[in-house]
Order: C-alpha cells, then sequence, then structure tokens
C-alpha cells in the first residue's frame, strides 16, 4: 500500500526513474538476494517502506515473525544500501515505538521512556532497532538516513483480512459482510473506550515526501543524532466504538455494534504530537469520513463489485 503510493506521489512531481520490487521478486530476508539487488541497481535514494504488519490478533498470534522478519529486513536493507553508496535513505516506522502509557500527545521524546504495549511489543522494538539502525549509520558514515514515525495508517491498497489486517480495513470487512449476510450485530474487540488517531494513505505519503526533500541542514535542526526521529500524525482522535459508528454509516450496515470485553484494548491511547512536523510545513488535509469513504469504495473494487 504505502510503496505504490509513494511512487504515484513521486510521479505527480515529475519523477521518472524509479526502482522497485515486489515481495515475490525480492525476498528482503534473503541477505544475499538484497546485496545483490543494490550492488546491480545503486539507487541514489531509498524509501524503506516494507514491513510485516498486521493488527493486535497478528501482532499476538505471530510475534517471534514480526520481531523476526522486520529486524532481518532493516538490517539487510539499511546495511546494503550504506555498502552501495546510498547516502540518503527514509525509514518508515509506526507510533507503537512509544511506551503504552506515555504522555498524550506523545512527543518524539517520548521513545523509550517506558513499558511498552504487550500486544505488540515485538513489533515495536524491531521498529524501535531500525530508527536506531539509521542514526548508529548516521553517526558512523556521515550519512543522511532519517526515520518518520506514522500513526494508524489506513487508505486504498491496504489488506482486508478478518483477522491479520490493521483496525479499519478489518472492520469493513466484518460490517460489509454483516451488510450482505443481514446479521443482527457486529462485535468489537474490547470494550470500544480505547482513543486512537488515524491518518490517511496520501496524507502520509505527502509527509514522507516532505521529510525527505528537507535540506538536510533544516532536518538536522529539528531533530537530534539519537533522537532523530518525526512524528506523522493527523491532528486529532476517536475512540474505536466512534470509529466503528463511522465505518457502520460508511458501509451502510443497520444493525447493533457490541464489545466483546474480555478481548484486549490495546493501548488506552495512541496520540502523536505532530507539532515538529507541522512547524516544517506539513499538515493532514483528509478528514477522517472522506478517507473511509475512498477505502471502502477501494474494498469493494477488490471483491470485484
Amino acid at each position: 500500500m504505502v510503496g505504490a503510493a509513494i511512487v504515484t506521489a513521486l510521479q505527480a512531481q515529475g519523477h521518472s526513474n524509479f526502482v522497485t520490487r515486489t515481495h515475490s521478486e525480492l525476498d528482503l530476508i534473503n541477505q544475499s538476494a538484497v546485496n545483490n539487488f543494490f550492488e546491480t541497481e545503486r539507487p541514489d535514494q531509498v524509501y524503506m517502506a516494507a514491513a510485516r504488519v498486521g493488527g493486535i490478533h497478528a501482532n499476538s498470534t505471530y510475534s517471534a515473525e514480526f520481531i523476526y522478519e522486520n529486524l532481518i529486513v532493516e538490517c539487510n536493507v539499511i546495511h546494503a544500501a550504506w555498502k552501495s553508496g546510498v547516502s540518503k535513505l527514509l525509514f518508515l516506522g509506526s507510533s507503537c515505538i512509544y511506551p503504552k502509557l506515555a504522555l498524550q500527545p506523545m512527543g518524539e521524546d517520548s521513545l523509550l521512556s517506558g513499558q511498552l504495549e504487550a500486544s505488540n511489543e515485538p513489533y515495536a522494538i524491531a521498529k524501535i532497532a531500525g530508527i536506531k539502525l539509521c542514526e548508529s549509520y548516521n553517526r558512523q558514515y556521515g550519512l543522511d538516513y532519517r526515520s518518520v514515525m506514522p500513526t494508524n495508517l489506513y487508505g486504498p491498497g491496504d489488506s482486508y483480512h478478518p483477522e491479520n489486517s490493521h483496525v479499519i480495513p478489518a472492520l469493513i470487512l466484518r460490517f460489509h459482510e454483516a451488510k450482505i449476510n443481514n446479521k443482527e450485530s457486529v462485535v468489537i474487540w474490547g470494550t470500544g473506550t480505547p482513543r486512537r488517531e488515524f491518518l490517511y494513505i496520501d496524507d502520509m505519503v505527502a509527509a514522507c515526501v516532505h521529510v525527505m526533500q528537507l535540506d538536510k541542514a533544516v532536518y538536522e535542526a529539528h531533530t537530534g543524532p539519537m533522537q532523530s526521529h518525526i512524528n506523522i500524525g493527523y491532528g486529532s482522535d476517536i475512540t474505536i466504538a466512534q470509529l466503528a459508528q463511522a465505518i457502520s454509516k460508511t458501509v451502510g450496515y443497520q444493525g447493533e455494534i457490541k464489545f466483546d470485553i474480555t478481548k484486549p484494548n490495546g493501548s488506552p491511547r495512541k496520540f502523536i504530537d505532530s507539532s515538529r512536523l507541522n512547524s516544517l510545513g506539513w499538515e493532514a488535509l483528509v478528514p477522517l469520513a472522506e478517507g473511509l469513504a475512498q477505502t471502502y469504495q477501494d474494498f469493494l473494487k477488490s471483491r470485484g463489485s
């Protein structure tokens, strides 16, 4: 989802010389294959959007795969990029790097200030390692490897898996199937009270390109050598119950929404402070209702509807 959207955004700026690979074309866990790719292609810049991702269920069920695959991919790509002479790279992280009970909204200085949310700790550890890889290679080799931490993403091109996808695509699938099957109710994990922030894919991509194209002196003036990441957020958050209501309305489901309080909630709130990026000239533009409508149309298209 993210990689394709970044290419589209750069094409709109007039760029055309892209080097891309699908997962089937290049296994980023295979160190030899990654090294050969970089030695052959020798790109000037790298947007590192590849990752093993998923919601609470996937993170809890496949915790070993999440930490192993993400760590290996990051190490392989960042090291091979350095070896092949790539001086500029953007690493995409996640707001789950911040502690479960961090002060809200979470500023960049919240990193490593407390205990992580248990349900996605392995993924968070891997993403923190990615930031520190970039910072370490910058300090030792004089590179310009940057990191951004988006909040919860959604939008066209996402995975609509009933168990392993993120919350918005999973709920779109659940409410759609409930509508077409005339189900009386839809069950949501947890109490519905946790608050989350959601960012539409086009806004996130615009932010990534914006950060990547900042003058190095400007980027360094707003970050530090050991705290170099920049948050990307929408600017407001909602409860999971409010999100469920919004998706139900978007899909056109008329039934009841119930909550299974035996299931985990995750962090009570995840709302990031994007003031640093806002001060650098970027802000989110796509309202949640508009983004959900676009995402639902993409879902219907993916199912041939």
